[in-house]
């Protein structure tokens, strides 16, 4: 299809892409700081909560503490340590490192397996101190 103004083609549609690990690693690496947008207005009605008074903190503690409180913290951390190892991965970037093309597929790769491992282990953590 050409563009009927200046005779060019159109630029190739999303549908077209093969998913690439780097660029899954970019997306996912865009829904989580949105995800962590949202977490972080759940941290803050746990503040507000703590600040509160006793007895609306144990409410909002008994949120937190159900099985749905549970499974959106778990997804709130790994939504966190994911995007956080993207940022690491920013900044080796930064440092002018890692830009082959296999180097950077296997960082995206090991992105993808690293954090829930992190997380499940930041979990198995927190419920041993607890």
């Amino acid at each position: 299809m050409a563009n009927t103004v200046k005779n060019r083609p159109l630029s190739p549609h999303l549908q077209i892409y093969k998913p690439i690990p780097t660029m899954m690693a970019s997306i996912s690496h865009r829904i989580t700081g949105i995800a962590l947008f949202v977490g972080t207005l759940l941290v803050a009605w746990w503040l507000i909560a703590a600040a509160s008074g006793e007895d609306y903190f144990q409410m909002v503690n008994a949120v937190f503490g159900s099985i749905i409180g549970q499974i959106v913290l778990f997804g709130y951390t790994l939504a966190l340590v994911h995007h956080l190892l993207g940022g690491l991965k920013h900044f080796i970037w930064d440092l002018g490192h890692g830009f082959e093309k296999h180097f950077s597929t296997r960082l995206a790769i090991a992105h993808f397996v690293a954090s829930p491992v992190i997380t499940v282990l930041l979990w198995v953590v927190g419920y041993a101190v607890r």
